[in-house]
């Protein structure tokens, strides 16, 4: 026997708590903002193509402003001359945000081991999923994606502070 709405609304109306809409909507509308330098940003341009279709995730949307983005996506090598754009990037992103490393370059620096590039971006900024490959394939980049939406969906959005985050990088003071 149904009680309150759904006693008077019947089966139009579906009541649940406001923690799970909200994470069904984070997660079911990604808007990525990619951070390419290298051969890993060509490789996502074929994740956006019609054979894999990054749409159906709901990440189609690419922001190109990171006030509008709460996915980042570090696609290739980074130095330490980019690093601290890098950082301003991320910090200009509003909360919640994920940040996924794409490439062996993002992820430990590749086999680019001399002194100008950065040795993996979580020096920087924290990661929440790292995608290994050299370039890595187009089912990599979706499987990442569909690792952020369980975060996501885990995730507490009203309860959660998340001005308390606690990472201490290189360039933090």
């Amino acid at each position: 026997m149904a009680v309150g709405a759904e006693a008077i609304f019947g089966d139009s109306v579906i009541t649940t708590k406001l923690d799970s809409v909200i994470a069904w909507a984070r997660e079911s509308s990604m808007w990525p903002y990619v951070f390419g330098t290298a051969c890993c940003a060509i490789e996502f341009m074929s994740v956006a193509s019609s054979k894999f279709d990054i749409s159906r995730f709901g990440a189609e949307v690419v922001r190109f402003s990171p006030r509008q983005a709460d996915l980042m996506i570090v696609a290739g090598t980074i130095s330490y001359k980019q690093a601290p754009v890098l950082k301003r990037i991320y910090d200009q992103m509003s909360e919640p945000k994920w940040v996924v490393s794409m490439g062996a370059c993002a992820c430990s620096g590749g086999f680019y081991d001399n002194y100008t590039t950065m040795q993996g971006i979580d020096e920087i900024i924290p990661v929440d999923v790292y995608v290994a490959g050299c370039p890595p394939r187009p089912e990599a980049i979706l499987e990442a994606l569909m690792q952020v939406q369980e975060k996501q969906a885990k995730q507490n959005s009203i309860t959660k502070d998340f001005t308390q985050r606690k990472f201490k990088g290189s360039l933090d003071e």
